[in-house]
């Protein structure tokens, strides 16, 4: 399971023992090794191949029928024109049955019909063989998920498969585009959004000069310790493209041993030092209650009051990371955005 965008697991972790946790820029970096990944096969011509963490998987021609498996990967095919038949739910968002509002409105502008939905209520922990069989995919996508190999044999029986590049729930989300768009055919199209992406966080970035050398430490509260994401995690990697340096306390204290994120205990949080702190709850009265709880004030940015607040699974989900359908959600990085802003200029 992934930390609520990672944060399925994050939220089962805060209220009972989960065993299982899966809990960039916009530009492809030029040296990136998880971009190396991306396999041969040029735009729109098949077959394609795409290597992956579990080996290599071969597209012989167009897919006709997509599921999808994680996070990202619907927003992505979506956005270059290919509409999945089947996709993964996301239980902690917006609650069994329903869709993400992105992906709701994106099939009701094409006239689309609405995806099946493919129960996933741990997170990715466990996975539904029946309800892909039912779905009868041609593809499955799963470029930023928590699959274990035994996971990818199962499905690859049903349908080739595209897993992640180099390990769970750490593809950047800029990948997670890249490599869908290659293993759709659809390359050029990927491009493009890349490009229009890259282009809304540049102004972005331009509009905010107060954020370069600016640190911050993205945090979730565990009760006891607190969840710190490192730079391997998507929703911090993207915030760096808005001029943000990830403070060098986060990666002093890292204990994930290459993961996207860590513990760090109360005893600990007078050394989590940032200029910034960005915290990410799940419903507002969390988000109030972080701002007062006793403990939490050792870490210098919360007893200063330098705190920039995500709250209601929604929201929280449409940052971490953000999809190809949810930057311009204007509840989303738009207004994370803004609320940085509020604590940088005071």
């Amino acid at each position: 399971m992934r930390l609520r965008r990672p944060l399925t697991a994050l939220t089962a972790l805060a209220g009972a023992a989960v065993t299982a946790i899966a809990l960039a820029a916009c530009a492809t970096p030029a040296a990136d090794p998880a971009a190396d990944a991306l396999a041969s096969g040029s735009a729109g011509g098949f077959p394609v191949t795409i290597e992956h963490a579990f080996g290599e998987t071969v597209i012989e021609q167009a897919p006709e029928r997509v599921a999808t498996w994680g996070w990202g990967s619907t927003e992505a095919a979506v956005a270059v024109g290919v509409y999945p038949v089947a996709i993964a739910e996301q239980a902690w968002t917006v609650g069994e049955g329903n869709y993400l509002p992105w992906v709701e409105a994106a099939y009701e502008e094409a006239g689309e019909d609405l995806p099946a939905l493919i129960s996933d209520p741990e997170g990715g922990a466990t996975v539904p063989y029946e309800e892909f069989i039912q779905a009868e995919p041609d593809l499955i996508l799963a470029p930023y998920s928590g699959l274990t190999e035994e996971q990818y044999d199962t499905l690859s029986e049903i349908a080739p498969v595209v897993a992640y590049p180099a390990a769970p729930w750490t593809t950047p989300w800029d990948e997670t585009i890249e490599i869908t768009a290659e293993a759709l055919g659809r390359a050029g199209e990927g491009e493009a959004v890349l490009q229009r992406i890259s282009a809304g966080l540049a102004e972005q970035a331009a509009a905010h000069p107060d954020f370069a050398g600016t640190t911050f430490a993205g945090v979730w509260d565990g009760d006891g310790f607190v969840f710190v994401y490192t730079p391997a995690d998507s929703r911090i990697e993207v915030l760096t493209e808005l001029g943000l340096e990830v403070a060098p306390s986060v990666s002093e204290l890292d204990t994930s041993d290459g993961g996207f994120y860590y513990e760090l205990s109360y005893e600990q949080l007078d050394r989590l030092d940032a200029d910034v702190i960005v915290s990410y709850h799940s419903t507002t009265e969390e988000a109030a209650a972080f701002l007062a709880k006793p403990e939490l004030q050792a870490i210098p940015a919360v007893a200063a009051g330098r705190v920039a607040q995500v709250s209601d699974p929604v929201t929280v989900s449409s940052v971490s990371p953000p999809t190809a359908l949810s930057f311009d959600w204007r509840g989303g990085l738009p207004a994370l955005v803004d609320a940085i802003a509020g604590v940088v200029e005071q």
